[in-house]
């Protein structure tokens, strides 16, 4: 892995990290509901932490979200995000003001969630900004499978990456690197929805992505490739010619 693609691959994550930072020292200055009462660096640490807390929290709501709820309207998933990440950060607001001794009331905790809710929700909101604004309206997305296909899968597989499809009798097994589903679909129609995707045939009952294959393996005079998640796919003399041809093994 080049130097180049190590900081491409990094640079996400310090991104969040110096959004924390600085969101953290901005609060800390400014000091909201009394917490410049923990004097300095305390109150930089405090709210550097609870920001650190539910950007964590967050990035594990989001992949949720995506995985199981890919359908959801943006405002509907944010609204719920802001809530999730309320919930981890008022307990660990509450176990410090107790640690303190200062715990709160538990008549006040409506009160307390309802702050805790309003920073939550402006920082998902910051961040649906942000990161809508990091897409170039001309940048073109990666290459995915008309909705010929993705229709007919799981909503939790609609968004997953392609690996390969492999036709059983009149179904289709979808392989994608969030688990499989079988559905009724002929092999040459999810092809065509799939052209856009750098993939190719390697038998008459399958096709595969080019970026699944792991690494192919022969025997008997036959090649099979292995791919993402242990799928072995079979490779057929009849398409093993033109896949050598384009450099697949």
């Amino acid at each position: 892995m080049t130097v180049t693609m190590t900081l491409k691959r990094l640079r996400p994550l310090l991104v969040n990290i110096a959004a924390i930072l600085a969101l953290g020292t901005f609060l800390s200055i400014l000091g909201p509901y009394n917490s410049h009462n923990f004097g300095v660096p305390g109150v930089w640490f405090y709210w550097t932490g609870l920001m650190a807390l539910g950007w964590g929290s967050g990035s594990l709501f989001t992949w949720l979200f995506d995985r199981y709820l890919p359908d959801w309207p943006r405002v509907a998933t944010g609204l719920a995000l802001s809530v999730l990440i309320s919930l981890p950060v008022l307990l660990a607001v509450t176990a410090i003001q107790a640690l303190i001794g200062t715990p709160f009331q538990l008549a006040n905790t409506p009160i307390v969630f309802f702050f805790v809710w309003v920073i939550s929700a402006a920082v998902v909101t910051i961040s649906i900004l942000t990161d809508r604004s990091r897409r170039a309206p001309d940048e073109p997305g990666p290459p995915v499978a008309s909705r010929t296909l993705t229709d007919k899968l799981p909503h939790h597989l609609r968004q997953a990456r392609l690996i390969a499809m492999a036709a059983e009798d009149h179904y289709l097994r979808v392989h994608t690197d969030r688990g499989e589903a079988l559905i009724l679909m002929r092999l040459s129609d999810a092809i065509a929805a799939a052209d856009r995707l750098d993939g190719a045939r390697t038998h008459r009952s399958w096709w595969v992505a080019r970026d699944a294959v792991a690494r192919v393996e022969r025997g008997d005079g036959r090649a099979r490739l292995i791919l993402s998640g242990a799928i072995e796919a079979p490779v057929s003399r009849t398409y093993a010619p033109k896949l050598r041809e384009a450099g697949w093994y």
